[in-house]
C-alpha cells in the first residue's frame, strides 16, 4: 500500500513538474506573435516548397513552417535538411522518432509532442515506452537500442557531454554513422523547439495540449 502511495505521489510531482514548464499558448485576446502565413502570402520561389509541407506536414504551414516562412531561404535549407533527417537517416524510423520525442518532452514542446507522438507509435515505438517518457521518468522495458537513445540524448541535454564508457557502449549498439545522425536529429529538434517557443505556436485549433499550460 504505502509503495503504491508513493508511486501516486511520484507522478502527481511529475505532473506537477510539467505543467511548471509546458510551453505556454499566447494570452487570450494577444495577437500571435507570427501571424499564420498563407500560401498566397508566400513569395513564388517558395511556392513549391510551401505546397509540398502541405502536403506532407499534420499542421500545414502552422508549427515550425509557419515561423521558418519568415525566412525563406533558412526554410528551403532547413527543409532539406528535415528530408534527410526524417527520411533517409541511418537510424531505423522508431528510433529516430524517439529521439525527437525526448526533445519534444523536455522543451515541452506542443507541437512536437502532438506531431511525433502517433508518428513514434506507428513506426514501433511501444506506447508504454513514449507514455513513461511523457510522465517524466525513465521508460520502463525498453530494448536495448531505444535504452542507448535515451541515454545518449539525456546524458548530453544534462552533462553536455558523455563518457568514454558510454560512448563504448554505443559503438556496440550503432554505427559511427547512426550515432552522428542520433545527436544530428536531436538537436535540430531542439532547433524547431526554439522556433516553436518564440513564435508561442501550439497543437491545432480544437485539440488539446499534450503538456499542461502554465
Amino acid at each position: 500500500m504505502s509503495f503504491q502511495i508513493s508511486k501516486s505521489i511520484a507522478l502527481m510531482l511529475c505532473a506537477f513538474s510539467m505543467a511548471a514548464q509546458a510551453q505556454t499558448p499566447p494570452k487570450v485576446g494577444s495577437p500571435k506573435r507570427f501571424p499564420q502565413i498563407t500560401l498566397e502570402q508566400i513569395a513564388p520561389e517558395g511556392q513549391a516548397l510551401a505546397k509540398e509541407i502541405i502536403q506532407i506536414s499534420s499542421v500545414g504551414l502552422g508549427g515550425p513552417y509557419n515561423i521558418m516562412f519568415r525566412s525563406p531561404v533558412y526554410a528551403e535549407r532547413m527543409k532539406k535538411l528535415l528530408d534527410y533527417l526524417r527520411f533517409n537517416t541511418s537510424l531505423p524510423t522508431r528510433l529516430n522518432e524517439f529521439a525527437i520525442l525526448i526533445q519534444g518532452y523536455e522543451w515541452k514542446s506542443q507541437v512536437e509532442w502532438y506531431a511525433h507522438y502517433p508518428l513514434a507509435l506507428k513506426a514501433g515505438l511501444p506506447q508504454s515506452v513514449a507514455d513513461d517518457l511523457k510522465m517524466g521518468i525513465r521508460p520502463r522495458n525498453m530494448a536495448p537500442d531505444e535504452e542507448m537513445v535515451y541515454d545518449i540524448s539525456m546524458t548530453l541535454m544534462k552533462e553536455h557531454e558523455i563518457s568514454d564508457a558510454l560512448f563504448d557502449k554505443a559503438k556496440k549498439v550503432f554505427s559511427e554513422q547512426q550515432i552522428v545522425d542520433l545527436v544530428a536529429v536531436s538537436g535540430t529538434y531542439v532547433t524547431v523547439a526554439m522556433l516553436l517557443a518564440v513564435g508561442q505556436e501550439m497543437s491545432p485549433e480544437g485539440k488539446p495540449l499534450p503538456f499542461p499550460a502554465k
